[in-house]
């Protein structure tokens, strides 16, 4: 039974139900700062005790805000993204923003009108998953719109970040496969350069094989431009072709694996008798791939809740110290290994 509702709710009455400042629930609602898990959920409680409605629009016209915030990044098709999409549109809204999807496909000058062109006034601020810009672009960058990296960290820029480490996780997806006996373990993704995913994941593969006793096989690693299914499927017909022995892939994505083990099934191959198989992302389609697919799961939520915390952290004090936030990932064990 919800308690007698004062003619005008605001964030004083709640707080006074909560037996908290007003400048707590204020900081619940925002999310822009550290709040005791029994503190929120007492003002929570409040606030539905109260039926209280925050007027965000009054709030965003009173601080100059326009309360939308960009999410750029490169495919919004790939299923990790649309995922991203989802869980941070849900979260920004609880927060009182509405979230604007730039979609870059990796292309530089695409990638530079985010950095350049999404001025504050038009976004409160950018949560940004780029593939080619490098510390010197983003160094020249124009105007003051707080930003907040996803995916690789572009070593040396003052700016914060959000990421997986993806050495890690590609040496725990090696691993996993060396436990499991195979020894002549292919990979898939690898890309030219220094930075990005691609190079990062091979680094991890090379040292769990290194720490195994395994030597490294050249022939067994094939570069990808891209990510779908079509690049995995090929790049496996590729090692077959070569004739070169291999009991296990780790593709470093999902959508990699599952055109892989396209390939393995077409060509006769058992899996995971034959060939094991692990990707990268956990995707929903990867549990319902035939078989099961083993992945390396990096844990979405957080990296969903870290970004929209930094950025509105950044959005309220422009000169807070940078963070740079590594999220931990797991194995997700299913039947293709």
């Amino acid at each position: 039974m919800r308690s007698s509702r004062p003619s005008q709710i605001g964030v004083r009455e709640v707080a006074n139900l909560a037996r908290v400042s007003p400048t707590t629930v204020s900081n619940v609602l925002s999310g822009n700062r550290q709040v005791s898990a029994i503190t929120k959920d007492r003002v929570q409680w409040a606030i539905e005790e109260l039926d209280y409605r925050p007027n965000h629009s009054a709030r965003n016209l009173r601080l100059q805000r326009s309360g939308i915030i960009a999410l750029a990044l490169p495919e919004v098709r790939v299923p990790y993204f649309a995922e991203l999409v989802h869980d941070l549109a849900r979260a920004a809204r609880d927060r009182g923003y509405r979230v604007l999807v730039e979609q870059t496909e990796g292309h530089t000058e695409s990638e530079n009108a985010v950095m350049h062109g999404l001025d504050r006034g038009m976004v409160d601020g950018i949560i940004f998953s780029p593939l080619g810009i490098t510390r010197e672009t983003f160094e020249r960058r124009r105007g003051s719109t707080p930003i907040v990296l996803l995916g690789e960290r572009i070593l040396g820029a003052d700016v914060d970040y959000v990421g997986t480490d993806n050495v890690a996780a590609a040496a725990d997806a090696t691993t996993h496969l060396v436990a499991r006996g195979r020894r002549r373990i292919a990979a898939i993704g690898d890309q030219r350069g220094t930075g990005g995913t691609g190079p990062q994941r091979t680094r991890g593969y090379r040292r769990a094989l290194r720490q195994a006793g395994i030597r490294y096989d050249a022939r067994l690693v094939v570069r990808t431009s891209t990510y779908h299914h079509r690049d995995g499927a090929k790049a496996m017909a590729e090692l077959l072709d070569r004739g070169v022995e291999l009991d296990a892939v780790y593709c470093y994505t999902d959508l990699l694996a599952i055109g892989a083990m396209h390939t393995l099934r077409s060509r006769g191959l058992r899996i995971p008798d034959d060939v094991a198989v692990i990707g990268a992302d956990n995707i929903d389609e990867g549990r319902y791939a035939a078989p099961p697919l083993t992945t390396v799961t990096p844990d979405k939520a957080a990296i969903t809740t870290s970004a929209l915390d930094l950025l509105i952290r950044r959005i309220s004090d422009p000169e807070a110290p940078v963070s740079q936030v590594l999220v931990p990932h797991t194995i997700e064990v299913r039947d293709s290994t």
